[in-house]
């Protein structure tokens, strides 16, 4: 690269000192300028060849415009984060604080003053899910690391919010309370169960049309419970936090882009 530039800076120079002379002679009379002419444009004519440009040096347009607005979407992928699921924050119970992408909730010893809408809960420290499903395949992962007092699960859109009544039906889930886990759902009362190591997440799998909700460790693929049932309205997905001092969190899916041919 160096030698390149230095060519075309001689290049350059050459070029200036031939200007200058035309310039010199052009101040000559008419008559003289035109008896030396073809002189003239011997001294004027370029000798030295344009610099020839290396290999690669020309910019690959096609590999950074082609595709142009695919290649940008695939590359927001890697900085936009997409959640299976966002939490209702007009079911928020007043001692829970959520993240402000609804994707994490926190337990306060502060009752905050919240609007007292039917869809809130008030005495479990509970939030839905801002979507409930009727139909198909389902399927998000919790994060609940240190926390000591949780539940995860589904329940139904018309089960009973307000007061002390709300696990007694229509609840699907697990539970870790007093170092001990437990699941529990309408056809099974509250069942205590052992896993060999501590839960640092939980993966919830609805089969709605299957009748299905399944609950496993993600990180080791072990099943923790499986309950089987006929489903008959929507149910929503839950979080129970009765912690201060660790949240609970839906954790962010993978999301992958395909190009596909059509022949």
């Amino acid at each position: 690269m160096k030698e390149k530039l230095e060519e075309m800076n001689r290049h350059i120079s050459s070029l200036s000192h031939t200007i200058k002379n035309m310039e010199e002679m052009m101040k000559a009379n008419d008559v003289s300028f035109l008896k030396n002419f073809n002189v003239t444009m011997e001294r004027v004519q370029i000798s030295q060849s344009d610099p020839e440009m290396s290999s690669g040096a020309l910019i690959h347009v096609s590999h950074y415009l082609g595709n142009l607005s695919f290649s940008v979407w695939k590359k927001m992928l890697e900085t936009v984060q997409h959640t299976p699921l966002t939490l209702d924050p007009n079911t928020a119970h007043p001692r829970l604080t959520l993240s402000t992408d609804l994707t994490s909730v926190s337990y306060s010893d502060e009752y905050k003053k919240c609007p007292d809408n039917p869809e809130r809960f008030n005495k479990y420290p509970c939030v839905l899910s801002s979507e409930g499903f009727n139909s198909g395949t389902h399927c998000w992962d919790v994060e609940v690391g240190d926390n000591t007092c949780w539940i995860l699960g589904i329940t139904t859109a018309s089960n009973q919010r307000k007061g002390d009544v709300f696990s007694n039906s229509n609840v699907w889930c697990v539970r870790y309370m007093n170092s001990k886990y437990c699941s529990q759902s309408p056809e099974q009362p509250l069942t205590v169960f052992t896993v060999k190591e501590k839960l640092e997440r939980v993966r919830v799998q609805l089969d709605y049309d299957g009748g299905t909700v399944s609950f496993s460790n993600p990180v080791t693929k072990n099943c923790l419970r499986t309950f089987r049932t006929s489903f008959t309205e929507t149910v929503f997905p839950f979080l129970y936090n009765y912690c201060t001092t660790s949240p609970l969190r839906i954790l962010p899916v993978k999301v992958f882009v395909t190009a596909e041919n059509h022949s």
